[in-house]
């Protein structure tokens, strides 16, 4: 592994693309932490932190798990990259039906050009909107708070100058991020926004890994003072590995179908006729039907509580209120329930199983018993159904793990976040992106990949004994087919 490692640092190219690409997470980590002028970030963060079970705690937890901002300072990159992955979103959705927008899609790289050009636009859009929603809410609660936490500066002490200000430091913050993916896309290596995404998330480990062993007695119970015992330290470890493992395996996961593809005859010889697998994700979705149920759930607990004042004398409404929270019977079974809908939802825009079979016609291909055409799209469909129910139940089961442990076993949740959900759901996705990225350059170069055997690699570097061909020449076929 470790020789595997070096290997990595020899090639120049990969080596340039793996600095480039740390060099950028940094940058992106720097800009994490410059507060927005006018606002005493220490004073903001007590606030949050008091307001943690409020709307606004669970708003600002909640976006800066998987946007790579963060509210509760309220920094430069306080929106994150959530208003580009939201207008990104709304276009691919919007292509499913509007004849246009699905016409570009089908256009290749001149029509996607066009179409990430309109999110650009509407990345700004959606940050302006965001950006003034957010500084409403800091001048109306900054009154109610004491000494406040805004106009830190005196420079500043002004109303119309903080808006400017503010609007113009968080769109422009969150732009710099978009910017900042695309360099990584086309620089470095892996995906730039999902990288961004999983540093924010993998920098929030060492806070948990430290208040857990803060809070812990190493003793066979806990105490008051310190609640973990060595029974809960082992079973948060060993739920970690096993959920870990289990979304590594969901993110593999396929079901290969098997595809014949049909014999030309040019000449003399005969092409095609070989077997392929064609593979469906059990997961197609990823962590888009977590995101989507998470956010609807969200929605009516922060309602709920805003109307708490005018219907404190209402019993029905608290019996609604504390249904809805994290944990109780009614929130998992509605979770559960919208994270099935939601992967059927994205299953059916993403997944076109006519346009499928349509290709697989088109060149040569069919599926053995099956005729081309109608009968081979139905097939797809009816496959993609039964696998995405086993999906959408093993995603559900890993997304409500977090929840469960923290609510059952006493532990805080900044703590079992990354026992599943979403957080470890992207963290898992974007490693596995990012090492078959790697591997694929090692491999491309004749050097064995991260995950290959060290047999393998001693065979892989191993020079031919045979004696009619030149080495050199065995060498650029090894590299051909590594490449393959």
């Amino acid at each position: 592994m470790f020789r595997t490692l070096l290997n990595i640092f020899r090639i120049p190219e990969l080596r340039n693309k793996l600095l480039f690409t740390i060099g950028m997470l940094c940058v992106y980590r720097i800009g994490y932490f410059i507060p927005l002028p006018g606002v005493n970030t220490h004073a903001l963060s007590a606030f949050v932190k008091n307001a943690g079970s409020s709307a606004l705690g669970q708003i600002s937890n909640y976006l800066s798990l998987f946007s790579g901002g963060n509210l509760g300072l309220s920094t430069i990159f306080g929106l994150g990259i959530m208003p580009y992955i939201s207008a990104a979103i709304i276009f691919q959705l919007l292509g499913t039906v509007i004849p246009s927008l699905e016409k570009l899609q089908k256009e290749g790289e001149p029509g996607m050009r066009k179409i990430n050009e309109w999110t650009r636009y509407a990345t700004v859009g959606l940050c302006v909107i965001q950006a003034v929603v957010w500084l409403r809410y800091l001048t109306s609660s900054s009154r109610s708070f004491p000494h406040g936490f805004l106009y830190a500066n005196t420079y500043y002490n002004h109303l119309t100058l903080f808006w400017i200000t503010g609007l113009a430091a968080m769109t422009a913050g969150s732009i710099f991020l978009m910017w900042l993916g695309e360099q990584i896309d086309e620089y470095g290596i892996g995906n730039g926004v999902s990288l961004i995404i999983m540093a924010s998330i993998v920098a929030r480990m060492p806070s948990a890994v430290y208040s857990l062993y803060k809070h812990s007695s190493f003793r066979v119970a806990g105490s008051e003072t310190h609640r973990y015992g060595v029974g809960t330290i082992l079973f948060l470890a060993a739920a970690f590995v096993g959920v870990s493992a289990g979304a590594i395996i969901l993110e593999q996961a396929q079901r290969r179908i098997g595809i014949q593809q049909a014999k030309h005859i040019r000449g003399n010889r005969v092409y095609g006729g070989q077997t392929q697998y064609l593979p469906l994700r059990v997961n197609h979705g990823g962590v888009m039907p977590i995101i989507f149920a998470s956010s609807l759930m969200l929605i009516p607990n922060v309602i709920l509580q805003w109307l708490t004042p005018g219907l404190a004398r209402i019993n029905l409404f608290f019996t609604l209120r504390d249904a809805l929270e994290p944990g109780h019977y009614i929130y998992v079974v509605l979770y559960i329930i919208l994270i099935f809908f939601f992967s059927y939802f994205w299953n059916t825009v993403q997944f076109r199983p006519k346009e499928m079979a349509d290709q697989l016609r088109d060149y040569g291909s069919f599926i053995k018993g099956l005729r081309p055409g109608k009968r081979t799209a139905e097939y797809l469909e009816n496959v993609m159904t039964r696998i995405t129910y086993c999906g959408a139940a093993f995603l559900a089961v890993i997304a409500l793990v977090p929840t469960v442990v923290s609510r059952y076993m006493n532990v805080n949740f900044m703590i079992t976040q990354f026992l599943g959900g979403t957080g470890l759901l992207i963290v898992v996705s974007v490693l596995l992106d990012f090492i078959n990225r790697v591997e694929a350059n090692l491999i491309m170069r004749n050097y064995g990949g991260l995950l290959e055997p060290e047999s393998s690699q001693s065979a892989r570097r191993r020079p031919a004994t045979r004696p009619d061909v030149p080495s050199s020449r065995l060498g650029s076929d090894q590299v051909k087919g590594s490449a393959v």
